[in-house]
């Protein structure tokens, strides 16, 4: 390979992942910005559980929904960093208004005599977290399809799960930045501003990923980088855009049907990111409630363990996890999935089980069922990837997306109003339940291959053959 057209796709590889996740990472402070400020939520505007939990799951199938639908967008689309960049300037526009909702109060009163929230606030708030979800469905699938498209094949598992830290780092500062920063130093009754400051760094991001991104290697001047990638053989580099529209169009429609909605491995990832996202959202979601409730811990500590479980154990374990997958499983990441989902079930049975005098010793098993749990939650979404191969990548990964955010259902309202009649004891143990349920689902598939690129192969060799 030219040493030039080297460095100049090293270059824009990996000036792409950077700002993917800069991008990424901010859809994260106007989603879990709300998680973060329940607390004050419940306390300045008479919110309950179930109220937030009806608000979570909503946001969460809506979401799941929007991913499903933007992935078929995004592996059509000329032009995915559009739909990225649109996404995130959409959510900073509804968090800003839900901001602004209690200045709205003399047009519509929302607030009553005791400044809690009518039914019309919580309606209204209800609604745009709605379309908030929707408006957030359109950051993952083009994540997804522009890093099929600019990374090698057998370096996606590493660099997607560099690239999938994201998630870690904007949920980890958005906790600090809400919680520490502005509950903590102005109290609850600052919750507002846990909604305009995310909206405005989240609209200065969506400038970057318009103007940032480039949306594959042709668009400047660079071969894909199958071409670059001496480690596969020259039948899977067929796999590339054909000569006509017609032609590569009928051939997404047979690949689609073959590779993503008849491959049962789809569907296993499927089920199984629905029980890793029952015990991620669990933390993620209900973390700055259940440690305030149940732990007994002042906001700003309870904000400041999520954003370590975030932070040091979703970064850290996100990070091992691709490197495990690439060095020891020769990319089977489903096997990196399995093992990690054991270790995250059993970590967090262990900070369920941990007395109420040995705080710190949970909050540790807390952290350390974060670090195991980010591993599967990376790893399906790549898993899928590279079973679909990058001619369907998005859409794979939006079945995955609706099964993910279906399970909001669960750690949304479900768990709310269990909190509410039950306590968070029975909360904890139906979460491990579905761990457990998650390590056996992944079990089903630990003989699959690494990557579907051979059965595509052979299916656009049966459709040229047809043509």
């Amino acid at each position: 390979m030219d040493q030039s057209i080297k460095k100049k796709y090293n270059y824009w590889q990996w000036r792409t992942l950077i700002i993917l996740m800069i991008g990424y990472a901010l859809f994260y402070f106007v989603r879990k910005n709300f998680s973060i400020a329940m607390p004050a939520l419940k306390s300045e505007l008479g919110l309950d559980e179930t109220q937030l939990g009806i608000f979570l799951t909503l946001n969460g199938i809506v979401y799941g929904v929007s991913r499903f639908i933007n992935g078929f967008i995004s592996d059509r689309a000329r032009s995915k960093k559009f739909i990225m960049s649109l996404g995130l300037l959409l959510s900073a526009v509804v968090n800003f208004i839900i901001g602004l909702s209690p200045q709205m109060n003399g047009l519509f009163h929302y607030m009553d005599a005791n400044g809690k929230a009518t039914v019309g606030l919580v309606y209204f708030i209800g609604s745009l977290w709605l379309i908030n979800g929707y408006t957030q469905g359109m950051g993952y699938p083009p994540c997804g399809s522009l890093m099929a498209h600019w990374i090698k094949p057998s370096e996606l598992a590493t660099k997607q799960s560099v690239w999938n830290s994201s998630h870690s780092i904007g949920a980890g500062l958005v906790a600090v930045l809400i919680g520490t920063f502005i509950l903590g130093r102005f109290g609850y009754e600052a919750w507002q501003w846990c909604f305009f400051i995310p909206a405005i760094l989240a609209a200065a991001g969506s400038l970057l990923l318009f103007f940032g991104l480039k949306n594959s290697p042709s668009d400047v001047g660079l071969p894909s980088p199958e071409q670059l990638d001496d480690s596969i053989p020259a039948p899977r580099t067929a796999i590339q855009e054909q000569e006509t529209p017609e032609h590569a169009h009928a051939l997404y429609k047979v690949l689609l049907k073959k590779m993503v909605f008849r491959n049962p491995m789809i569907w296993i990832l499927a089920v199984s990111n629905f029980c890793v996202y029952v015990i991620r959202f669990t933390i993620l979601d209900w973390g700055s409630m259940f440690l305030t409730d149940y732990k007994q811990l002042p906001i700003a500590t309870a904000a400041n363990v999520v954003a370590a479980s975030e932070i040091v154990g979703g970064i850290i374990g996100t990070l091992l996890a691709g490197w495990v997958t690439d060095k020891f499983f020769k990319s089977k990441a489903h096997h990196t999935c399995l093992i990690f989902m054991v270790m995250a079930t059993l970590c967090f049975f262990a900070f369920w089980r941990m007395p109420q005098s040995n705080t710190g010793l949970a909050i540790f098993f807390l952290i350390m069922s974060s670090f195991f749990i980010y591993g599967p939650q990376a790893l399906t979404g790549i898993a899928a990837s590279n079973q679909a191969t990058k001619r369907t990548a998005a859409s794979a990964n939006g079945i995955l997306g609706i099964f993910g955010y279906a399970s909001t259902t669960v750690s949304g309202l479900a768990f709310g109003m269990i909190a509410k009649s039950f306590g968070w004891n029975t909360v904890f143990a139906v979460a491990i339940a579905f761990g457990i349920l998650g390590c056996l689902v992944f079990a089903i598939m630990w003989k699959a291959p690494a990557d579907g690129y051979a059965k595509a192969e052979k299916i656009i060799g049966e459709f040229d053959s047809a043509a």
